[in-house]
């Protein structure tokens, strides 16, 4: 599965990265995605940070 954060919608909360930090890490105050694509024993939190994320800048395939 492929997940994609949206640089221009992001506001660097870190709500995704605080519920699964193995995906998802801030880099210069932007959510990145750390491994693409994410390993299925990930998918389960990447998508809970997905559900989670405030500005829905968080999207998969």
């Amino acid at each position: 599965m492929k997940f994609k954060v949206d640089q221009d919608m992001c506001v660097g909360c870190g709500a995704c990265e605080g519920t699964c930090p193995d995906v998802f890490g801030l880099v210069d105050d932007k959510s990145q995605v750390k491994t693409d694509p994410v390993p299925a024993e990930f998918e389960a939190c990447a998508l809970e940070a997905e559900e989670g994320c405030p500005v829905a800048a968080i999207s998969h395939e």
